[in-house]
């Protein structure tokens, strides 16, 4: 089978050997794949995938199963997306059974590619790590991307206003039209989210340069998730500042998760996020989708930090 595997800052297609499907995994025709922050580390060579993952790109994807193991409740010929620490930018993919969802009711394959990993993201960090409450005050910098565009929806569905830095005016705009209360353009005016601090929760995938402010933002009894490292990985802390606010500071990666991980929290998933999608109460932010042969295109687009929401490449269209 072809996959795409990163090769000195550019996606390439390779051939891989097609896997076993074995007990309890299943296998999948990809229609489609998301596009994450990690695929561009990936691609240029500074985010090796976790030992025993694949080494192609594509960390959550969409499809129709097309072989099923022992011991899988799923049929062939299912819509799913799945959860990967890898290869989801491929012909197929062959997978833990329990990491897959079905496309939830009314949304297309393409649609679905985009939801496991930011809707994973962000329920993980907000809700069972930083155990978000009713009526809690968050605050999501980098609001606009995927990440944070599904944080808004279930921060909204759940009863937790939240705020957001982001780079731009209209991307501030989107992130209200999502549910946001308010926010900062980061480049002119970030303290200004003294203004609506102290906030219970801080979600951040900038860490370095952000860490002195959010120390200030975040309230007694705080929880600062960190889960990224897009301004830096050194910081400056005011340890008697976050021992008076008795902050709670976690640092959060999903991708080298175990399986038994990443089952529970599909598993929790499924029960509390899933159900919303057919309400009508999530959607996915799709905001581009690209063909494969323009896969280059698709990365200069997500690299670009315009993009509100999530990129798609669609692999095999006969499918979508």
């Amino acid at each position: 089978m072809k996959a795409l595997q990163g090769v000195e800052g550019r996606a390439e297609w390779a051939e891989r050997p097609s896997l076993t499907c074995d007990v309890g995994q299943i296998r999948i025709r990809v229609a489609a794949a998301g596009l994450n922050r990690a695929d561009l580390l990936q691609r240029a060579g500074l985010y090796p995938p976790p030992p025993g993952a694949s080494d192609a790109l594509g960390l959550e994807c969409s499809g129709v199963v097309s072989e099923v193991g022992p011991g899988s409740s799923w049929q062939v010929g299912d819509r799913v997306c799945a959860l990967l620490a890898g290869g989801g930018m491929a012909e197929e993919v062959v997978v833990d059974g329990r990491h897959a969802l079905p496309i939830p009711e009314g949304l297309s394959l393409v649609e679905g590619s985009v939801i496991p990993e930011v809707y994973a993201t962000a329920w993980l960090n907000l809700f069972q790590l930083a155990q978000l409450k009713p009526g809690e005050k968050v605050l999501l910098h980098a609001g606009a991307s995927g990440v944070g565009s599904a944080a808004i929806q279930l921060c909204k569905a759940f009863g937790n206003p939240c705020w957001v830095s982001v780079g731009s005016a209209d991307r501030l705009a989107y992130c209200e039209s999502l549910g946001a209360q308010g926010g900062v353009l980061r480049d002119t005016d970030l303290e200004s989210l003294r203004d609506f601090a102290p906030f219970d929760v801080i979600l951040d995938p900038v860490g370095g340069n952000y860490a002195e402010l959010n120390q200030q933002l975040v309230g007694l009894d705080g929880r600062w998730v960190s889960i990224g490292l897009m301004g830096g990985r050194e910081a400056k802390f005011d340890l008697a500042v976050m021992l008076a606010k008795r902050v709670q500071f976690i640092g959060s990666t999903l991708r080298s998760r175990n399986d038994q991980f990443k089952a529970d929290l599909l598993g929790d998933l499924s029960q509390q996020v899933w159900p919303l999608f057919t309400e009508g109460r999530l959607k996915p932010q799709l905001e581009r989708t690209f063909k494969a042969k323009d896969v280059e295109a698709a990365f200069a687009a997500l690299a670009s930090n315009t993009v509100s929401g999530k990129v798609a490449l669609l692999l095999d269209e006969s499918l979508s």
